[in-house]
């Protein structure tokens, strides 16, 4: 048994990442202020759960001590609210990656596997993107993660015997993500609507393709990450690599459901990049790994817990 941390635990892929340990016969213990997580996704699990802020290096030092390996997740996620408020996203994602990362140095954890974004690519021209592509972020929240992996990188170069992976992750969806808030993202927004009959919102001309990816296919990877001995000090791209478009999501959608897909267009999100997908070969490599769930199946499992 390995005595785990996951930050953000409360959130959906840390919630999605928590029932996955417990599974497999892991103690955790979960560190989450739940501003944007929710209690009611760690409802029957047993875990310990530490209540507090990334951004107070005493309770992230509180959190990390006695656990052999961390999964960092916690973070202020969301494009648009990096836009709206970045000196925020900026504390929480880099201040608090940094009192992750010293709490592990300092309680002599065993390894930190880093959950980042596509978004740290910014626009690419050169698709599918590797990991050895060069970085341009366009929005706040981009350049804060990748920030925080480079703190991540070089703590496992300039620490003896510490250890860190990175995980990039595209576009996840799935069960417990959330389609009520200011920032939801677009496939639950999506369900709901055209289960609900009404129109959807589409931004810009619904043509932009992105790597959607089923959280059990992240989860799988992550927790790869926090074994494989050779991914230490690696970066990895976590996705379907298997691009789909806005629009023909919402086809998929609308199929599984049975429903017409009606559409209001509206203007490109600030922040926003056109095209992303990403090649998984390294982690096919390194990690063993391979998505075992596709799009349609992803999407029909989604939308069989959302509306029934």
């Amino acid at each position: 048994m390995t005595k785990v941390l996951v930050t953000g635990g409360g959130g959906f892929i840390g919630s999605n990442l928590v029932r996955a340990l417990l599974e497999r016969g892991d103690e955790v213990r979960v560190l989450d202020n739940f501003s944007t997580g929710n209690r009611d996704n760690l409802d029957g699990l047993d875990v310990e759960v530490v209540e507090g802020e990334l951004r107070s290096y005493e309770r992230v030092h509180n959190a990390v001590r006695g656990v052999e390996l961390v999964f960092h997740l916690g973070a202020l996620g969301s494009v648009p609210r990096s836009v709206q408020d970045p000196l925020t996203s900026t504390a929480v994602n880099i201040e608090g990656t940094l009192n992750v990362l010293l709490a592990a140095r300092d309680e002599n954890v065993r390894r930190v596997v880093y959950s980042s974004s596509s978004s740290v690519y910014g626009t690419r021209r050169e698709l599918p993107v590797t990991e050895d592509q060069a970085t341009d972020p366009i929005s706040p929240y981009g350049v804060a993660k990748l920030a925080a992996e480079r703190f991540c990188v070089s703590f496992s170069r300039v620490y003896e015997q510490f250890e860190s992976v990175v995980v990039r992750y595209f576009n996840v969806f799935g069960p417990r993500q959330s389609p009520h808030s200011q920032y939801a993202a677009m496939v639950p927004l999506f369900i709901e609507a055209i289960a609900a009959d009404r129109p959807i919102r589409v931004d810009g001309d619904g043509e932009q393709r992105r790597d959607f990816t089923y959280v059990d296919n992240v989860v799988e990877a992550t927790l790869l990450a926090g074994d494989v001995p050779a991914a230490n000090g690696r970066i990895f791209n976590v996705a379907a690599s298997a691009p789909a478009s806005v629009n023909e999501v919402a086809a998929l959608i609308g199929r599984i459901l049975g429903r017409e897909v009606r559409k209001e267009h509206g203007r490109p999100r600030a922040g926003d990049i056109r095209d992303s997908w990403a090649d998984v070969t390294a982690a096919r490599e390194v990690l063993g790994w391979a998505p075992s769930v596709d799009l349609e199946e992803g999407l029909r499992r989604t939308a069989t817990i959302l509306v029934g």
